[in-house]
């Protein structure tokens, strides 16, 4: 990578390389904001007493999932949907996990390969049609920066498209936004060199600067490109430079196109939400840090923040985690913000906070869910929160104590796998035998039918029961040589059946 002049001066600068950022030295500010596998923005939440992580689920149909266990305690009204994670660590396996109301997997779909993570799966939509998008990669657990891409998926399941960063430097997996314009809007984290002897840092620095693009999906092409150091001076940031690791001076984390076709852009380490305009990169407004264009109302003011987006009310909503290099509160909330525009003031709507006080130093979300009520993600802490419209907590979720949830989403989704339902048969003493079913991402699926005989091409109904989870069992009387199993929908239509599967002989 060449050097970027950029708006620095001073003495002439090394070559700042993806190489040389990444051997900086030790405890760069991690691509997330610190947490799990991410490396160090800050200190840890107060641990919780020792507790030991559940067993991830095992299901005798599909051997190759170890899906981490969800428990969702319900206490009101919540809003219809599926919820979206994407489990991180901790003893089961890693990727995008789709589970119900009451915590049971719909669908799992387990990352492989050495330190391969899945981050931010949600439904999107691409030429008009629902899909699911996640960022999927490895991040250098001891500098936090990221290299990976963005997976597409259709309804049932099929990867239709990866996307890559246009440049050297690979996607960040901070937020991916498609447009009903046909873009994909994303970050990259690119080093510079730097000047940064006036920060308390050396004279031949270098940072690691935020790159918005905005890419034709089907052609790969630029068609905005925005860098936070041509706008965005280092005096903004709180963040400090650390001996000769390089500087994550605005580390921005998520983006939003605004009504007016403008971009949201929230910077961690300046404490801002920034205003750009899309056609000229110019900032139109700056909301929180150390250059607010708002007065900000009576505990309306956000420190560390993720997750910045307009609400269908004109509302503002963030995840203000408060804590992050430094801590300058002992609770993370959600918040809604009414911000003014015109008058630039903004005040406080609605806090939503965790019951047991949470502070999340890394990560976090706050979604609008129908009927105006949030979904929080608590980041680092392994939980999501529901929220009814009057900011009344409705269902509380959990992952394991050693997992974690970069967001959390509550969407509508429905799908028909690509692939077949999958059985194991087990047989038990004399002629009893017991059929297990699962069809991983299926939503539509109500009862199961088991048809069985003595020849493949002789078989009968034998039973029928109602879907139970992710995985079915179903006992059968009489002997059976050869079963199949139907997935029926709430009208008894058959959605797929399974293949023909012999019973062991002993």
């Amino acid at each position: 990578m060449t050097d970027d002049p950029g708006p620095m001066t001073g003495a002439a600068r090394p070559r700042v390389t993806r190489r040389r950022l990444l051997a900086g030295g030790a405890g760069l500010a991690a691509a997330c904001g610190g947490g799990f596998a991410f490396g160090r923005s800050g200190r840890r939440a107060p641990a919780d007493p020792p507790a030991t992580p559940a067993a991830p689920h095992q299901f005798l149909t599909r051997p190759d999932l170890a899906v981490p266990v969800v428990d969702v305690a319900v206490t009101g009204p919540t809003a219809p949907g599926l919820v979206f994670l994407t489990p991180a660590a901790g003893i089961g396996g890693r990727g995008p996990l789709v589970v119900d109301g009451t915590g049971q997997p719909v669908w799992f779909h387990q990352v492989t390969g050495p330190g391969v993570i899945a981050i931010d799966a949600r439904v999107q939509r691409l030429a008009g049609q629902p899909v699911i998008t996640w960022w999927e990669g490895t991040i250098d657990p001891k500098y936090g920066i990221g290299a990976g891409e963005f997976v597409i998926v259709d309804r049932a399941y099929r990867e239709v498209r990866r996307l890559r960063a246009p440049g050297p430097v690979p996607a960040d997996q901070h937020d991916l936004i498609l447009t009903p314009q046909g873009t994909a809007i994303f970050f990259g984290y690119e080093p510079a060199a730097a000047d940064l002897s006036g920060f308390g840092g050396p004279a031949d620095g270098a940072l690691v600067d935020g790159v918005l693009y905005e890419i034709d999906i089907a052609t790969g092409k630029i068609v905005f490109q925005w860098r936070g150091r041509d706008h965005i001076a280092l005096e903004e940031s709180y963040a400090t430079p650390t001996g000769r690791i390089p500087y994550d001076y605005l580390h921005a984390n998520s983006v939003e196109v605004d009504r007016d076709g403008t971009l949201l852009v929230s910077a961690r380490h300046t404490w801002t939400i920034y205003k750009i305009d899309r056609r000229t990169g110019a900032i139109r407004w700056r909301l929180g840090g150390k250059r607010s264009d708002f007065a900000i109302g009576p505990d309306a003011a956000f420190a560390w923040q993720h997750d910045a987006r307009r609400r269908s009310d004109g509302t503002l909503g963030l995840f203000d985690n408060e804590a992050g290099i430094t801590n300058r509160s002992n609770a993370s909330r959600g918040l809604i913000l009414d911000v003014d525009e015109t008058a630039r003031t903004a005040r406080l709507v609605r806090a939503l906070a965790h019951p047991e006080a949470l502070l999340a130093p890394s990560q976090g979300s706050v979604q609008e869910l129908p009927g105006r009520g949030s979904l929080v993600g608590w980041g680092q802490q392994p939980r999501f929160t529901e929220y009814a419209a009057d900011g009344t907590l409705v269902s509380s979720g959990a992952l394991p104590a050693d997992n974690g949830s970069y967001r959390a989403y509550k969407f509508d989704w429905s799908a028909v796998p690509a692939d077949r339902p999958a059985v194991a048969v087990v047989r038990g003493t004399g002629d009893a035998v017991t059929v297990h079913v699962s069809w991983n991402g299926a939503t539509a699926v109500t009862r199961w039918r088991v048809r069985a005989g003595l020849q493949p091409d002789q078989l009968t109904a034998v039973t029928t029961g109602d879907r139970t989870g992710f995985e079915t069992a179903l006992s059968i009387p009489g002997p059976a040589v050869f079963v199949a199993v139907d997935a029926l929908d709430r009208t008894g239509t058959v959605l797929a059946s399974s293949p023909l599967t012999t019973t062991p002989t002993s």
